[in-house]
């Protein structure tokens, strides 16, 4: 009788757990570094799922939930198939088997041929944003690095997000590339260019100015340099401090920067060099020398250098800003006393 009660009694379903319990799929998306669509198409297709309800019949992902898609993200990042992923996530969290001596599913190899190169990026002690940007970049998911790096400026305004969440991802993943036999450049030009792409809609546009170079700030790599990121967070941190700025992006030419210099006469030039193979302290010096204007009233520009390449050469009379909220603050009272 009571055998035959509790078979006709219906499923009670997931365990009910309190509003706060647990997280949401978009929290947990954030954490983990992938897309709330991700995650909901791994639950349909693969089961990985939240288990729990709320009172309100809200699903929550409760801890173990979390430890299993972790798992799923590590394992699908090696390059194993989502289908064998979450199976061996499954049996990873499900705890040592009933029978005794039942052997452990191993995970399944990588393919062959598939990219063995999307593994845990060396972050070290860095913001919880840099961890989840870091799994979206080696998942090569575009929507959630898009998403992720809007949310870190919003959260943070553009200079800190830049040089505590943007840098640091940017750092590990050029450091996994450089000891991976470029196993990882597919993971840093899909970062590189969100960054980019971000930085660029963090930009305000331009102001009008009475004259088009009026008290502005010009920035450029210098010859042979390309690494153009770094100049573009210093771009929309100005415009976004109404300081007028024209930028010159990559490998300018040393004629084609004097005469960008001598037509604008900006208060200010900022040079970039990546690597102390192309930082030439004689560049520096030169554009220093510039000057323009009528006799009696000439003036020159204020020289600033940056990147890691100038750390061996510092010419006399030029600054070298440590990092861009001080690049910053420089070039805003420059502009301003200019």
């Amino acid at each position: 009788m009571t055998a035959a009660r509790s078979a006709a009694q219906p499923d009670p379903g997931p365990p009910a757990v309190p509003a706060d319990a647990g997280l949401t799929t978009g929290v947990l998306a954030r954490r983990l570094g992938v897309s709330p669509m991700t995650l909901r198409s791994w639950d349909r297709r693969y089961g990985i799922g939240p288990t729990a309800r709320t009172g309100g019949g809200h699903r929550r992902w409760t801890a173990a939930d979390v430890a299993t898609v972790e798992e799923m993200c590590r394992l699908t990042a090696t390059g194993i198939p989502p289908a064998d992923a979450a199976r061996a996530a499954r049996t990873a969290t499900a705890g040592p088997p009933a029978a005794a001596g039942a052997a452990t599913a191993a995970p399944p190899p990588a393919p062959a041929g598939r990219s063995r190169a999307a593994g845990a990026l060396p972050l070290g002690d860095v913001r919880l944003e840099c961890r989840g940007l870091a799994r979206a970049a080696v998942r090569l998911d575009a929507p959630a690095l898009e998403q992720q790096l809007i949310a870190a400026v919003e959260r943070y305004g553009l200079v800190a997000a830049w040089q505590e969440v943007m840098v640091p991802t940017l750092h590990a993943v050029g450091r996994r590339w450089a000891s991976s036999e470029d196993q990882y450049v597919e993971v840093e030009h899909l970062l590189a260019w969100h960054v980019s792409t971000v930085l660029r809609r963090s930009t305000p546009p331009a102001a009008p100015a009475a004259s088009p170079g009026a008290g502005c700030v010009l920035l450029a790599c210098v010859p042979g340099e390309q690494h153009t990121l770094p100049l573009e967070a210093l771009h929309a941190a100005l415009a976004g401090e109404g300081v007028p700025v024209r930028m010159m992006g990559a490998a300018l030419p040393v004629e084609a920067l004097d005469a960008a210099v001598r037509r604008l006469g900006p208060v200010a030039v900022v040079l970039w060099a990546q690597e102390s193979a192309r930082a030439a302290p004689a560049l520096a010096r030169h554009v220093a020398g510039l000057r323009w204007g009528m006799k009696g009233t000439r003036r020159g520009p204020a020289v600033l250098l940056g990147g890691p390449g100038w750390s061996r050469s510092r010419p006399a009379g030029v600054l070298r800003p440590a990092g861009l909220a001080q690049a910053v603050e420089a070039l805003r009272a420059l502009h301003t006393a200019g």
